[in-house]
């Protein structure tokens, strides 16, 4: 498959999965944690609520002007140019494009709706024990995340390949 395809395809379904599911609980759930669907007891839950701020809600008491500047421009053009450096950069192995795509798509899907609602729609909450839980997040959020955690295994172990090889030169 052609690597520009791929990664449009792999930004696009990202952004996807996380709007359809963000549509699914807009239309089936109650706002606010008064409808809350207990999929596995009460360790994974379903639980609406919108976020004005960034991950977990950090900046929602900011000043309109400041979360104009950093949750709507700042990520936006970091995204810009994100998305400018996978499609510029063609020695980024598999791992690292598949996890920057994860990342882009999952950021794009945040501020659009930032930009659509003014807030973000959270849902998902995970609780292990009582002091070790989860905020309420949602598929983009897991989608930065997971690109997140696969870019430094990337870095970790993609690095010591490359020392390795270049070592026995």
């Amino acid at each position: 498959m052609n690597r520009n395809l791929f990664i449009v395809l792999l930004i696009v379904f990202n952004i996807a999965i996380d709007q359809i599911s963000k549509v699914i609980v807009r239309t089936t759930m109650v706002r606010g944690g008064k409808g809350e669907i207990n999929v596995i007891k009460d360790y994974f839950q379903l639980i609406w609520v919108e976020n004005q701020g960034a991950f977990l809600g950090m900046g929602s008491n900011m000043n309109p002007t400041l979360k104009l500047i950093f949750l709507l421009i700042l990520p936006t053009l970091v995204l810009g140019y994100v998305i400018y450096y996978i499609f510029k950069t063609k020695e980024l192995d598999r791992l690292s494009l598949i996890a920057f795509c994860c990342i882009i798509g999952g950021g794009i899907a945040n501020v659009f709706d930032r930009i659509v609602f003014g807030e973000v729609t959270d849902f998902f909450f995970i609780k292990i024990t009582e002091t070790i839980k989860t905020g309420i997040f949602n598929v983009a959020d897991l989608s930065v995340t997971t690109g997140m955690i696969m870019l430094l295994f990337s870095g970790l172990f993609g690095n010591k390949k490359k020392e390795t090889i270049d070592s026995k030169l």
